[in-house]
């Protein structure tokens, strides 16, 4: 394999992850990421909007909801979303009778696992302390 120049442009960032949604999904994703995660939806431009679907931030992070006529969930693949205070996190999703399967193999983490009511997978971290 040849090495390549190395590039003028840089990554600087993760501006969004995208999850896909039944159509129709819209009310269910906003009683769970809205509600239960506690993010705020935001409004998605015009021409976007259209097309069904719904965003949510909380902090920096973006989660972009996408309508896909022929859905399947992401059960393996999945976005790890940093957190602070993963226990209350933890406690509010058993609260409202979400299963958390917490997950001790990430060195350096605290961290469990847990399906949107879609079946779409989250992993959720928290840096140990002084690590």
């Amino acid at each position: 394999m040849s090495a390549l120049p190395a590039p003028p442009y840089s990554f600087n960032g993760l501006h969004h992850t995208q999850l896909a949604i039944p159509p129709g999904a819209e009310d269910q994703v906003r009683a769970f990421y809205g509600d239960i995660l506690g993010m705020t939806e935001l409004e998605k431009p015009p021409a976007l909007a259209a097309r069904g679907g719904c965003w949510f931030r909380s902090g920096a992070l973006e989660l972009h909801f996408g309508v896909e006529q022929e859905f399947t969930a992401a059960r393996k693949a999945h976005p790890g979303l940093l957190v602070a205070d993963i226990d209350a996190l933890a406690k509010r999703l058993t609260d409202a009778g979400v299963t958390v399967d917490w997950d001790g193999d990430f060195p350096g983490h605290r961290r469990f696992y847990a399906f949107d009511p879609l079946g779409n997978r989250l992993e959720f971290l928290e840096p140990e302390p002084g690590v």
